[in-house]
C-alpha cells in the first residue's frame, strides 16, 4: 500500500477519481479529508508499509489535524470507505510523481537546464514549496563553495537542513577554523523559526540554480591529464615542458594528475598486482611488459609488476616475453595504455585505490 500515498493526498484535496459520483443520501458522508485520514489510520494499525513524508507538508499537516479531530468510524463507513478506495487505485492508469522535482526527474536529458533551473525558480516562488528539498538533492562540490563564501550563520542552517552524512561530509572540506566557528553557529540555531529557514532556504537555492551550467563533467587539470595520458611518452613530455613555462603551477597540478605505465610503482599497492594482472589480457600484459624491458625508464616498472606475482605465473610470464621478441613502440605504448586502462576500470569500481603521489 505504500504506492497508495498519492491517491491519500487526492483524497485530501477532494480530487478523487469518484469525488463526484452521487451517494446514497442516508449514509453518512465523509468528506475527502476524512476520507484519507480513516486509510492512514487502517494501514498504521495494520502495520502497512506507508511514506507519507514525501506528500507536501501542508498536505501532512491537513491530514495530522483531521486526524486529530475524529474519534470512531462504525464498520459499515470503514468498508464503504476503504472499498472506495481500492477502486480508486484500481481505476488509475497513469501516475505522476507530483511536484516540480519529480516532473523534473522523469523529463531529465529531454529538457534543457536553463528550462529546468526557470521552472525550479518559479516553484520556489510558491508557498508550498520546499527549497531544503532541492538543496539536498545537490552533491557536496557544488554545495561547498555556497558553504565557505555564506555566514557562519547559513552555513550552519544549511549543515542543519542536510542528511547527517552530507553535513558530515561538507563540514570536513572546511579549514579548520571555519569548521570550528560553523559548528559552534549550529548550537545556536534552535530558537530560528521555520519562516526564516525557509527564506534561507529560498535564497540559496536561487544562489545555487542561478549559476551558470558546466560545460564539462571535469576540470581542466583533469581533462588536459587524461588527454597525455593516452598521449606518446615524447608528446606528453614536450607538452609539460611547454605548461611549465606558460603556467608552473598549472603544470605542477597536471604533473601530479597523470598516471602512465611509468607510475605503476609509485601509485600502486604491491598487493593489488594480482588484481591487476587479472583484468588484463596476459598477451596485452607481455607485450607491455617486453616494451617495457627494453627501456630503462620503464624497466622498474616491469619488475615491479614481475616481483609481485605469484612466483609461476612470473616464470610464464618471462618465458613468453623471450619468445616474444622485440616488440614496436606502437604497440608497446598500446599494450600499456591498455594496462593503464584495466588499473583505471579497477579504481572506478572501488577495487583499487591509487597512493597519492607526495611532493
Amino acid at each position: 500500500m505504500e504506492s497508495g500515498s498519492t491517491e491519500i493526498a487526492q483524497f485530501t484535496s477532494g480530487q478523487t477519481l469518484g469525488h463526484n459520483r452521487e451517494r446514497r443520501k442516508e449514509r453518512r458522508v465523509l468528506t475527502s479529508r476524512e476520507k484519507a485520514a480513516v486509510i492512514v489510520r487502517l494501514m498504521l494499525a495494520q502495520g502497512s508499509p506507508i511514506t507519507l513524508s514525501s506528500l507536501p507538508e501542508h498536505v501532512q499537516a491537513a491530514l495530522a489535524e483531521q486526524m486529530s479531530k475524529m474519534r470512531l468510524i462504525d464498520r459499515r463507513t470503514l468498508d464503504r470507505v476503504v472499498t472506495e478506495f481500492v477502486t480508486e487505485l484500481e481505476e488509475v492508469g497513469l501516475s505522476f510523481p507530483g511536484g516540480i522535482e519529480g516532473a523534473l526527474s522523469i523529463m531529465d536529458g529531454h529538457i534543457s537546464t536553463t528550462a529546468a533551473n526557470r521552472l525550479r525558480r518559479l516553484a520556489g516562488a510558491s508557498s508550498r514549496a520546499d527549497p531544503w528539498d532541492r538543496i539536498a538533492a545537490l552533491d557536496t562540490d557544488r554545495l561547498q563553495p555556497v558553504l565557505e563564501e555564506e555566514s557562519v550563520e547559513v552555513a550552519a542552517v544549511m549543515l542543519s537542513k542536510l542528511a547527517v552524512p552530507k553535513a558530515a561530509e561538507l563540514l570536513g572540506k572546511l579549514k579548520g577554523d571555519h569548521a570550528r566557528r560553523v559548528a559552534y553557529a549550529v548550537s545556536l540555531t534552535g530558537n530560528v523559526d521555520p519562516e526564516t529557514v525557509r527564506r534561507i532556504g529560498l535564497s540559496l537555492a536561487a544562489q545555487l540554480e542561478n549559476q551558470p551550467a558546466r560545460a564539462f563533467d571535469t576540470g581542466p587539470v583533469e581533462r588536459v591529464a587524461a588527454i597525455l595520458n593516452s598521449a606518446p611518452q615524447l608528446i606528453r613530455d614536450e607538452v609539460l615542458a611547454g605548461l611549465d613555462q606558460d603556467d608552473e603551477a598549472f603544470a605542477k597540478l597536471v604533473q601530479r594528475a597523470i598516471f602512465t605505465f611509468v607510475h605503476i610503482p609509485s601509485r600502486i599497492n604491491p598487493r593489488d598486482v594480482p588484481k591487476v594482472t587479472r583484468i588484463v589480457d596476459q598477451p596485452v600484459m607481455v607485450t607491455a611488459l617486453a616494451a617495457a624491458a627494453t627501456s630503462p625508464e620503464l624497466t622498474a616498472t616491469a619488475n615491479f609488476i614481475l616481483s609481485n606475482m605469484s612466483q609461476r605465473m612470473a616464470q610464464s610470464l618471462r618465458e613468453e616475453i623471450q619468445e616474444r621478441g622485440k616488440v614496436t613502440e606502437k604497440d608497446g605504448e598500446s599494450a600499456q595504455s591498455a594496462v593503464i586502462s584495466g588499473i583505471r576500470a579497477l579504481v572506478s569500481t572501488g577495487e583499487l585505490v591509487l597512493t597519492q603521489p607526495e611532493e
